[in-house]
């Protein structure tokens, strides 16, 4: 796709795509990190004012991400859920959608928000700490680790841009570190601090553009 953008990483082919989830063609895998079902359910009964169907919103977004991309395997980079499991609407969708692609491969690698994960019966497999797929180590937090490169998320990284009044979720590329953006659209963020050689690649709508270095 021309708005996807193809960079190789720990000597992989990698696109990273603006719809916020990192492909690997060889392995026929898709990343996403920080979906957090069910967050604006969460909030709204904590009194705080959010839209309906936001997760709903972010499914659907996925679903196309998936159709689009055509993978045999999806891996959550933790933080899959937001908070203690509710039988929301978006459970059963989830589910329904799960039913749907039975063949798809769903991995989830723990978050800091996963604590309900094991009760939550998504028909996903669970990775506690972290997984090895390919040349790169998956993890939520994303630590460096002395061997392998490390793709995580947690951190949601966002790019400030001159121009615009908002700023848009982004890939943080880092040394042996790639950290993703966050999946979910009621997620906040901040604009990290770049070390020499750093970069962004902020998702502009469906095009993911790698800015200029500092």
């Amino acid at each position: 796709m021309p708005d996807d953008l193809v960079l190789q990483l720990a000597g992989e082919e990698v696109m990273l795509l603006g719809e916020r989830a990192l492909r690997i063609p060889r392995l026929h895998a898709l990343l996403i990190a920080d979906l957090h079902l069910g967050k604006a359910d969460i909030f709204r009964r904590a009194g705080i004012a959010l839209p309906v169907g936001g997760t709903a919103a972010d499914l659907q977004r996925l679903q196309q991400l998936v159709e689009r991309t055509a993978c045999e395997q999806l891996w959550i980079l933790g933080d899959v859920l937001h908070g203690p499991l509710h039988r929301a609407p978006w459970y059963s969708q989830w589910l329904a959608w799960r039913e749907q692609r039975p063949r798809l491969a769903v991995h989830v690698v723990r978050g800091n928000h996963d604590r309900a994960l094991s009760e939550a019966a998504l028909q996903v497999q669970v990775h506690e700490e972290q997984a090895a797929l390919g040349p790169f180590l998956l993890r939520h937090e994303p630590e460096p680790d002395a061997q392998a490169h490390v793709v995580g998320g947690h951190l949601h990284p966002l790019a400030a841009l001159p121009g615009l009044p908002r700023r848009l979720p982004a890939f943080w590329l880092r040394d042996r570190v790639t950290v993703l953006p966050a999946f979910s659209q009621f997620t906040a963020g901040v604009v990290p601090v770049l070390a020499a050689g750093e970069r962004l690649v902020a998702c502009v709508d469906a095009a993911a553009v790698l800015l200029p270095s500092r």
